[in-house]
Parts: structure tokens; C-alpha cells; sequence
């Protein structure tokens, strides 16, 4: 009786097929995902979300779209982006009384 059924309800009703639940709730069974790490995105807006990502870091974050934000915040932003000026270190000059020839003695070949 079972062959004179379609095939299309047949794929429905197999045990042997998973749907969509029973694969987001599963444990990774591939070895291609066996060097990702469960990581924390953190996306613009503030929320989190877990994913794997191919190197171990805790956290995630994404960069915030600059022409959505506010003046302000933009211009804060981009204060932190630019390099802060250095004060420019002067050199200290040594005043040594180093003399290579006292140490020539320990290199020359016998």
C-alpha cells in the first residue's frame, strides 16, 4: 500500500528527515565548523547575539554606520579615529667613552 503513495507525502512523513527545529537545536556535527568558536556579536544598536567565528575572541563588536549618527556623536568619533599628536621626545645623546679597539682582542681569529 505504502508505494502506491507519492513520494511528496512520503518525504513528509519520513523520520529520517529533519526539519528546520530539529537542526537549529542540534550540536554541530561537521567537521568543517570544528575550529569555530562561539563568540559574542555585538551589534550598533546595543543587542548580542551568539554566532561561531573562526578565531577565539570573547566579543565581537560592528562598526556603527558614521551618516546615521547624530552630529555630535560623529564628531566624537571621529576625534577618537584621528591620531592623537605625540610630543615630539628629543634625543638623549649619550656622552660614552666607548673604545672598540679594547674589545677587537675578543673577535680576531687565532
Amino acid at each position: 500500500m505504502h508505494r502506491l503513495l507519492p513520494i511528496a507525502c512520503h518525504l513528509h512523513t519520513s523520520l529520517s528527515q529533519y526539519n528546520s527545529n530539529r537542526t537549529s537545536i542540534a550540536r554541530i556535527q561537521r567537521q568543517t565548523y570544528g575550529r569555530s568558536y562561539p563568540v559574542l556579536l555585538v551589534r550598533p544598536d546595543g543587542s548580542a547575539i551568539h554566532i561561531r567565528y573562526k578565531e577565539p575572541r570573547r566579543i565581537l563588536t560592528m562598526h556603527a554606520d558614521i551618516n546615521t549618527l547624530s552630529e555630535a556623536e560623529r564628531r566624537a568619533r571621529l576625534r577618537k579615529r584621528d591620531p592623537r599628536r605625540l610630543k615630539s621626545k628629543q634625543e638623549e645623546v649619550l656622552d660614552d667613552e666607548f673604545n672598540l679597539d679594547d674589545y677587537r682582542k675578543f673577535w680576531k681569529k687565532k
